[in-house]
């Protein structure tokens, strides 16, 4: 059985950090891609940033310059190092993975607030 698992959300001020972690276990096989999506209520899950089994990224323009993924392919665990965060950063953050033989999961989510 897969499991994802998030961590290190919270409330934080505009202009602060946060670091979301997140780890896969229960398989077998390495991920082939694993990021990090957010979605507001009654909005559509969008991409924020994600990594490749092979080391490239891609990043939300908004994002960019601001957040950083990385990766460790081996034991399947991904962290999103987000800094100059602003209020619509606001979202809850979802974890996803995609294993190499195949194999789409998400984690349970993780909210971040920023606000004064």
């Amino acid at each position: 059985q897969v499991q994802v698992v998030e961590s290190g959300g919270g409330l934080v001020q505009p202009g602060g950090s946060l670091r979301l972690s997140c780890g896969a276990s229960g398989s077998i096989f390495r991920f082939y891609v694993m990021g990090w999506y957010r979605q507001r209520t009654g909005k559509q899950r969008e991409l924020v940033a994600r990594i490749f089994a092979d080391g490239r990224t891609n990043y939300d323009e908004s994002v960019k310059g601001r957040f950083t993924i990385s990766g460790d392919n081996a034991k399947n665990t991904v962290t999103l190092q987000m800094n100059s965060l602003k209020p619509e950063d606001t979202d809850a953050y979802y974890c996803n993975v995609v294993f190499s033989q195949g194999g789409n999961y998400w984690g349970q989510g993780t909210q971040v607030t920023v606000s004064s």
